[in-house]
């Protein structure tokens, strides 16, 4: 039988990319005890009232279709969320509800880039960042970013890349797989390329409210000027350890909502009422326990620098947000995959190799703040040790 195109555009961009993680699955089903610093999975509680929201929503009845943005109770919700972060108003008809970020990116590339236009990917980038751009007969191009220089922008070589073909820029701040936070000025001046090259920005956002230290999140869609070329995308599956839930959006302008709407209706038809309406409690409250995750996050990655610092054989970086790092391999002569298979089949450590995540990710391994602080210590442990044995 004959298939469409798209089938063989994808054919190497799915689940090939995490195939250590796969192989640490089926040894770990056999009675391995390994431990898993792949997937980018929250191990900590959700917040309790938000699950309690879900709850009474479906007891109440919430189980038929909703509307194809979602209903007017969490659009609104949004709009008040955005408008605290944006500093103006904001309104409901400038969201799109979806079943998650990965649906909030299709659905942005579907409705902006025709075959052949190309679209900018800082390179290393999230694994399914090609295949969305690929889906409709994008072209991704790399730009690579400096593991020497925490992995921030070459503005230079980002406008440099910049052809007649080029459509839009994905941006991914907090970065996963780096846990590089972009500034207020980077965010200026990615926004300047973009306005002078008349170019969409399409900023994965889903790690917004995980940021370390002194480091402060910015956006461009906080900037009214950017506004009508920004599409955010972003969910609580990371902030709120809900993943499950599948509770995305995409934040734009209303033009943009208006056009995308039949693409998502297409899709989708309809969202999950129970769902909007845990959203909907999300976005209102504050919650001790996304707190504490956020903690947790820091705390692991600070057990993880400790553990590998003073190694002349590996080295990794404090995240500046999100619950990511790259663990730079390159001393050791190895690829990232080969080191990540190697750790995997010696020391029973499960990473992603950070070829997974572009070119840019060559000789690093991607690590998850998914583990608590005493097994993440005993990760690094294990990681140095089979990095002095090569």
């Amino acid at each position: 039988m004959k298939f469409a195109s798209i089938t063989n555009r994808l054919a190497t961009l799915g689940s090939d990319k995490w195939a250590v993680h796969s192989e640490g699955r089926r040894r770990a089903a056999a009675g391995e005890k390994l431990i898993f610093l792949s997937i980018g999975e929250p191990d900590l509680p959700p917040p309790e009232a938000v699950v309690n929201a879900a709850k009474d929503a479906m007891r109440a009845g919430r189980l038929g279709y909703s509307d194809g943005a979602g209903k007017s109770n969490v659009r609104e919700a949004l709009a008040r969320h955005y408008t605290r972060t944006c500093g103006r108003v904001i309104r409901p008809s400038q969201f799109l509800c979806l079943p998650g970020t990965q649906n909030a990116l299709y659905l942005a590339m579907q409705a902006i880039v025709e075959p052949g236009d190309e679209v900018l990917l800082l390179d290393p980038y999230y694994a399914t960042y090609e295949a969305v751009v690929i889906a409709p007969g994008g072209v991704p191009i790399a730009v690579p970013l400096d593991p020497d220089r925490s992995f921030h922008i070459d503005f230079k070589a980002l406008e440099k890349a910049v052809t007649l073909k080029t459509r839009a820029i994905l941006l991914n701040t907090p970065s996963n797989p780096t846990g590089a936070v972009f500034d207020a000025d980077e965010i200026n001046e990615l926004g300047t390329i973009a306005r002078k090259h008349n170019l969409w920005i399409v900023s994965d956002e889903v790690y917004a409210s995980i940021v370390h230290g002194h480091h402060v999140f910015a956006s461009p869609f906080h900037q009214l000027e950017l506004e009508e070329r920004t599409i955010v995308v972003s969910s609580i599956s990371k902030s709120h350890s809900l993943p499950a839930f599948r509770a995305g959006w995409i934040a734009a302008s209303e033009e943009f909502c208006a056009k995308a709407l039949p693409i998502s209706d297409t899709m989708l038809f309809s969202h999950h009422g129970y769902i909007e309406d845990a959203l909907t409690a999300a976005l209102d409250g504050v919650f001790e326990e996304t707190r504490v995750a956020k903690h947790a996050y820091a705390t692991r990655a600070k057990a993880l620098v400790d553990g590998i610092n003073g190694s002349n054989r590996v080295k990794v970086h404090m995240p500046e947000g999100g619950m990511f790092t790259m663990l730079d391999v390159r001393p050791t002569g190895l690829s990232g995959e080969a080191f990540a298979r190697k750790l995997l089949a010696d020391e029973g450590v499960v990473t992603m190799p950070g070829e997974s995540f572009g070119a840019g990710g060559a000789g690093h391994l991607r690590i998850a703040m998914t583990v608590d602080d005493a097994t993440m210590k005993e990760a690094a442990l294990r990681i140095r040790r089979l990095a002095d044995r090569i």
